[in-house]
């Protein structure tokens, strides 16, 4: 009869990559992203452990000692920035981001109103899941990640229909937009997007994404780039906002997504 004694069960019934994937806990991440200045950091700290109860008092605290902007850029944002590196890290995931998102949206509101004339944004960003494409969550996450870097996101939701994305983008004349498409049935609007807006004139990146998009399909049209991840997002419409065209972007890529 085999005898179970001295048998090592943790090497049993494991994911093989799970220790790979989950390399950080909050609290180390806390410790190893997190502002040093006491005030911000405690602020950031709400965000990160999607404290949405008490964010309002935290940040009401910190508008005594702090310029709003500051807590806005090195409290909130400098938190979600943790929160996105853990959904990296396959720590935390769509709820946990959602949650996140709420509480540092709360502090915001709340740090803006001390802010003459309101935050100055980024620029716009005109989001959507493709024509056909009732999938959305991936979007929801970028554009998430990306209203927290500063940016005006405009949301379309998913389904959307071809003619009305270019619209939209004709109307806002955003810094660059995004499309998402989980199925290969729905993926291929984005090169019709795409000429759309080249025969009105319209230059700006097209940022393909999702899970039936992958890095070759993405750039062998004309506007189109690629985004692997939703937290690459945000650093790639930071190259954007540099004055980075969507050929600069296609060629530096890798080092601009870096480890993301």
């Amino acid at each position: 009869m085999l005898s179970k004694e001295g048998a090592d069960f943790t090497k049993v019934l494991k994911r093989y990559d799970i220790d790979m994937q989950v390399t950080l806990t909050p609290e180390e991440m806390a410790e190893k992203m997190l502002p040093t200045d006491p005030v911000f950091r405690k602020v950031a700290d709400q965000v990160l452990h999607m404290q949405f109860k008490t964010v309002g008092p935290t940040v009401m605290e910190a508008l005594k000692e702090r310029d709003p902007l500051d807590i806005i850029n090195n409290g909130l944002v400098a938190g979600m920035e943790c929160v996105a590196k853990l959904y990296a890290e396959h720590v935390y995931f769509l709820p946990e981001i959602m949650m996140a998102a709420k509480t540092m949206e709360i502090g915001i509101a709340i740090a803006e109103k001390q802010v003459p004339g309101g935050r100055e944004s980024k620029g716009s960003v005109v989001m959507h899941a493709a024509e056909g494409d009732p999938h959305d969550i991936g979007k929801n996450i970028a554009a998430v990640m990306v209203r927290s870097s500063g940016y005006d996101v405009i949301d379309m939701g998913r389904d959307v229909p071809i003619v009305d994305f270019v619209a939209k983008v004709e109307e806002v004349k955003p810094l660059f937009a995004s499309g998402t498409a989980l199925m290969t049935t729905t993926m291929s609007a984005f090169p019709t997007e795409a000429k759309m807006l080249m025969d009105k004139g319209i230059n700006i990146p097209l940022m393909g994404c999702g899970g039936a998009v992958n890095r070759e399909y993405a750039n062998s049209y004309d506007l189109g780039i690629y985004s692997e991840k939703a937290p690459q997002t945000p650093i790639i419409a930071e190259k954007i906002r540099e004055g980075y065209d969507w050929k600069r972007i296609r060629e530096e890529w890798d080092s601009i997504v870096g480890g993301q």
